[in-house]
């Protein structure tokens, strides 16, 4: 690029901040942070566990916030400044320097961006995943728990926090089922668009013959669900169920019927969790999950029937969103968005942020369509 054309592409980023500070509301979140920063310093906050972990959770979540806009606002400046003197001076190594900090910035403020698209009801909540195996057998399983890795990897790498409830292991390898929180503010929004059917297609590791190998998994997204969630839920709904957990835990978990299962009768919904020594903890954590999963039963109702009042709404996401191929190419591809990468190892790995961005701008295509 030219000085010309940094120039005009500095001042187009910049123009894009702002309205992504805008849209963020850059001023609240300062008063926000200072009214956390207030709350987490009452002598009684610990007091209230429950309370106490959200004031903070929330108070790095929005410091977070503010020190990314704060940064790219301030390398903006300089790479102006830097742009300025590589023009003065006539020097192709700034110049050159000022470029490569101009791409960075681009993608980094589109990342950024991504965030202002996620303006639904529940998308600033944590999310609550579960990863089922599908069709494919031991594969299936296998996958379910290459699946959960990924997810864990990339919460990972973006400092979320992440609690697994629940995992259910299947007899060779692999997972029939686990359950895990993301709890980070957007965890929700960010993550819905990987709900659907995964595809992985492979040379089978558990197949004496080597054949080629296609298996699926299911991956469903909540929002965690807060006390002002109207969800009641009568005792005569509910049976519970009480038994030894499985699987990697330690004695003292493994030894008590401390893990719990809890069943809602008049939909059929199951959810367990045995990650807690106590069985106290074990149900309430439970509890939360099933509330969870019925409040998405309650939005999917209420979705249907304004569906129905709008007529045949186009973006429907179908049964398989996302293939991963191992043979006799490697690529993974988004069926609904078309990104693909030629990469697969790097998206086990948990590097999904281009496939989670291309999701989320689909979603808001659509529901601007649709609208």
């Amino acid at each position: 690029m030219t000085t010309v054309d940094l120039a005009d592409k500095l001042k187009e980023l910049d123009a894009t901040l702002r309205n992504i500070e805008t849209v963020l509301d850059l001023g609240r979140l300062r008063r926000d942070k200072a009214d956390l920063e207030e709350q987490a310093g009452a002598p009684d906050l610990w007091d209230d566990q429950a309370r106490a972990q959200q004031v903070t959770s929330r108070l790095s979540y929005v410091g977070g916030e503010i020190n990314r806009l704060e940064r790219l606002r301030s390398r903006i400046d300089d790479a102006g400044v830097l742009l300025e003197l590589a023009e003065a001076e006539g020097d192709a190594d700034s110049l050159a320097e000022a470029g490569n900090e101009v791409v960075a910035l681009q993608k980094a403020i589109e990342e950024l961006e991504v965030r202002t698209l996620l303006s639904g009801e529940y998308d600033q909540r944590e999310a609550l995943v579960t990863i089922r195996s599908g069709a494919g057998g031991v594969d299936a399983a296998d996958f379910a728990e290459m699946l959960l890795r990924m997810y864990l990897r990339w919460a990972e790498r973006h400092g979320y926090p992440t609690d697994v409830y629940d995992t259910s292991y299947a007899e060779e390898a692999g997972l029939k089922s686990a359950t895990f929180a993301v709890k980070s503010p957007y965890a929700y929004g960010t993550l819905s668009v990987e709900a659907g059917t995964h595809r992985l297609v492979r040379i089978s590791p558990f197949d004496n013959q080597g054949r080629r190998q296609t298996s699926f998994a299911a991956v469903e997204v909540v929002p965690v669900v807060e006390q002002t969630d109207e969800i009641d839920i009568p005792d005569d709904d509910l049976r519970v169920d009480v038994y030894r957990s499985s699987g990697p835990g330690g004695q003292g978990v493994n030894t008590t019927d401390s893990a719990v299962r809890l069943t809602h009768i008049p939909t059929g919904i199951v959810v367990s969790c045995q990650n807690e020594r106590s069985q106290l903890q074990n149900k309430a954590t439970a509890m939360g999950v099933l509330k969870a999963k019925l409040l998405a039963v309650k939005r999917a109702e209420e979705q249907a029937k304004m569906d129905q009042l709008r007529g045949d709404v186009a973006g429907s996401w179908g049964d398989q969103m996302r293939s991963y191929v191992l043979h006799p190419y490697q690529m993974v591809k988004d069926l609904r968005t078309e990104h693909e990468t030629g990469n697969p190892t790097a998206v086990f790995d948990g590097d999904i942020d281009s496939f989670v961005e291309a999701g989320i701008r689909w979603r808001k295509q659509n529901q601007m369509a649709a609208a």
